[in-house]
């Protein structure tokens, strides 16, 4: 069993920055993802890390978010740069076993609980 616990979210002007963390037991063997959740829309994947620190990012945040891990304090991080209105959402890191790139929410079975994040224009 992995749990989860996402912290860092808050509210920032565009172009701003701002770092996610997500602090997991046991989860330095698993694939970790960001994903976020706009008012209305579908959970849509963000960004993972594998257990080897190989990444993954959406077009949307490519070059702009960066993805890492410190195995020792078992977190994964998730800094966010040049933020956009369009970036705000709550944003949930979950992880797998499962081995490959994965962006669908349903092959990630534990989650946390999420992280308001919200950029004004």
């Amino acid at each position: 069993q992995v749990q989860l616990v996402e912290s860092g979210g808050g509210s920032v002007q565009a172009g701003g920055s701002l770092r996610l963390s997500c602090a997991a037991s046991g989860q330095n063997r698993y694939t970790v993802g960001w994903f976020r959740q706009a008012p209305g829309k579908e959970r849509e994947f963000v960004a993972q890390i594998r257990s080897g620190s190989s990444t993954y990012y959406a077009d949307s945040v490519k070059g702009r978010f960066t993805i890492s891990r410190d195995n020792a304090k078992n977190t994964v991080y998730l800094q966010m740069n040049s933020l956009k209105p369009e970036d705000t959402a709550v944003y949930y890191c979950a992880a797998t076993r499962t081995i490959g790139v994965i962006t669908i929410p349903s092959n990630y079975p534990y989650w946390g609980q999420g992280t308001q994040v919200t950029v004004s224009s």
